[in-house]
């Protein structure tokens, strides 16, 4: 990689571990990165892809689907329609870089010391890192943090399983112990805590009624970043305000960033909605995930005359597995010929055709869009992985390329049907009556559930291929909260479920393939895996010693979980679709793992906005 703008390259960090220790203590680290690659050394002054003399100002109008009645994130956690206004009010320990794979810098805190076998890791925090009331950030706040997430949160409960201890080891320091050494991962996966306000929560609000962490709240909250809440309506909208005084506004990694006066948040409960909003000139930037109404919904006056700009920004910093998750808990789905008979029931081809004008591609692996996927027949490494588990996984893994099932016309799915309905019966089941029955003359029903219109539309292109093969097929719409309960309590047949790998995959993936969660409520392992062959593979992925190691033991895993057909991989597209009105600039080259950067990396351009007229 290139070294920052008039800064030499830096040293790897280990290296410079080396270099720098004494007494054969760790040596404190400007910044993590899973195998030692660092681009930007401690003294560096702002990442590449951001403009240090961006324009501070404007407001910037943003859309979010869904609704929201809580502030308090470790109820509410990160993810969903309050994540992109709570990654602005609150900081973590770290910050990533979005032009290194897995590389961390020192956000709330200023350094990190860890010993070669990882088994801990010290943090120590700035001393000017600040509250929006002025008070210090602690030791105790990032305590307080990691033990109330653990204890609110059933993913952050299993995400930081590993942290056994957590202690204030110095005026600013934090150590953190884990449960056994060797896992690489940990160091920087602490690093990602949201750091919450300790003496807040145990504080009282305006009403002199004392906080209570583990209830919703709408009071405001206080944070350490760069924006705080203005104002809002409940369910409806946020405004952001910048802080003028933010502590970090100086930091090597905050510097160009953060340029809005304002970030204006609206909710839609609906995609369709949203886009009249946007038309309307009430929103100034739509993320479009709908392939239709990306070819078909853009051809409004303002796109004609460019006065909206249509753009479409590279996916580089993840992969995904999108698909349609059979729950493997089920007695009609535990035999793979089964499984892998509703994959040749699945005309990706013809949904694609009609559905999504051609613009999606067939998902081949769980780590699709990253050179973690596998591809041809194992070797080295990889091969020497799987020779392990020999005896534990389909011998196919061995002697076979996978791929999905080609069709997309009369031929191929006649062919592909048949294919299903061989396997079906070898696996014990035959067609009476037109209908697929078990060996005590049970029908197959299989119910696929769904909480969209969008998921809706997908499961009933498939629901007829299925009952060529005689499945009794059924789908069921249900609300959001009805669809997590069931989902969290494992009671579906089918769902459509996706999961978002990094480009450095560890501890989470226990979380989505392993025995350990397979039986855990709420876990991502949605489908009900329990293989010692994966878990094994798991546990070679997490405890990776070089990137060269991670690639062959992901590519192993991936393997053998495609070749158990857990699933039915579905679709995705390389890019992010987004739609803006031309008031905005952003820096030249933007991130290669940043997609868009919206809004962190722009700022409002006076002079453009100025061509285009006044939003409405």
């Amino acid at each position: 990689m290139a070294p920052a703008l008039g800064i030499a390259t830096a040293l790897p960090a280990i290296e410079t571990a080396k270099a720098q220790g004494a007494g054969g203590e760790p040596a404190w680290r400007h910044a993590l990165s899973l195998f030692g690659d660092i681009k930007y050394p401690a003294d560096f002054e702002r990442y590449d892809y951001v403009n240090p003399d961006a324009p501070k100002g404007g407001v910037a109008r943003m859309i979010s689907i869904g609704t929201y009645d809580n502030f308090n994130m470790a109820v509410a956690g990160i993810k969903g329609s309050l994540a992109p206004a709570a990654a602005q009010i609150y900081e973590t320990l770290m910050a990533k870089s979005l032009d290194e794979v897995m590389t961390e810098y020192g956000l709330l805190a200023e350094a990190a010391s860890h010993p070669d076998d990882f088994s801990w890791v010290i943090y120590r925090l700035r001393k000017e890192a600040r509250w929006h009331d002025g008070k210090p950030v602690t030791p105790e706040d990032v305590i307080f943090s990691l033990e109330t997430l653990k204890k609110q949160s059933p993913f952050y409960a299993a995400y930081y399983r590993h942290v056994v201890k957590s202690e204030k080891s110095g005026e600013r320091d934090i150590k953190f112990t884990f449960d056994a050494p060797g896992n690489r991962e940990l160091p920087t996966i602490v690093g990602e805590i949201l750091v919450l306000p300790k003496h807040w929560w145990e504080g009282t609000d305006e009403q002199g009624r004392k906080r209570d962490i583990s209830q919703t709240t709408l009071e405001k909250p206080l944070g350490s970043g760069p924006y705080r809440i203005k104002d809002f309506v409940a369910g409806r909208s946020v405004t952001l305000e910048r802080v003028k005084d933010y502590w970090g506004a100086k930091l090597p990694v905050r510097v160009g960033q953060n340029n809005f006066d304002e970030l204006r948040f609206e909710f839609f409960r609906d995609n369709l909605v949203a886009l009249e909003a946007f038309k309307a000139d009430q929103a100034d930037w739509i993320a479009e995930n709908s392939a239709k109404q990306w070819a078909t919904a853009y051809e409004f006056p303002a796109v004609v005359d460019k006065r909206v700009v249509k753009e479409e920004f590279p996916v580089n910093d993840s992969g995904r597995m999108q698909a349609f998750a059979v729950n493997n808990r089920r007695e009609q789905f535990r035999d793979a010929r089964v499984r892998r008979a509703f994959n040749y029931a699945f005309d990706f081809e013809e949904m694609n055709k009609q559905l999504f004008y051609g613009q999606y591609k067939r998902i081949n692996s769980y780590f699709e869009g990253t050179e973690l996927a596998c591809s041809g027949l194992p070797q080295g490494q990889e091969l020497a992985l799987l020779e392990a588990v020999r005896d534990k996984v389909p011998p196919e893994v061995f002697t076979t390329a996978y791929v999905n099932p080609v069709g997309g016309n009369p031929e191929n799915v006649r062919n592909n049907l048949r294919e299903a309905t061989k396997l079906l019966k070898e696996a014990g089941f035959e067609v009476k009556e037109r209908k697929l029955v078990d060996t005590t003359g049970k029908p197959v029903t299989v119910e696929i559930l769904v909480e969209s219109p969008s998921s809706e539309r997908i499961a009933l292109f498939y629901k007829p291929s299925l009952e060529r093969i005689g499945v009794t097929t059924s789908i069921r719409v249900v609300d959001a909260a009805q669809y997590e309960n069931r989902t969290r309590s494992f009671d579906f047949d089918m769902i459509i479920d996706q999961w978002g790998q990094s480009l450095s995959p560890g501890n989470e993936q226990r979380e989505f393939w392993s025995s350990h969660a397979a039986d855990q409520p709420g876990s991502r392992n949605t489908l009900g895996i329990k293989n010692p062959a994966i878990d094994a593979l798991i546990e070679k992925v997490i405890f990776a010693t070089d990137r060269e190691g991670l690639i062959a033991a992901t590519r192993a895993l991936d393997r053998v979980l495609l070749w158990n057909f857990y699933l039915v991989p579905q679709f995705t597209y390389g890019f992010s679709r987004y739609a803006r009105w031309d008031r905005f600039s952003h820096f030249e080259p933007a991130p290669k793992y940043g997609r868009s950067g919206l809004p962190s990396l722009w700022w409002y351009d006076a002079e453009k906005a100025a061509r285009i007229g006044k939003r409405s």
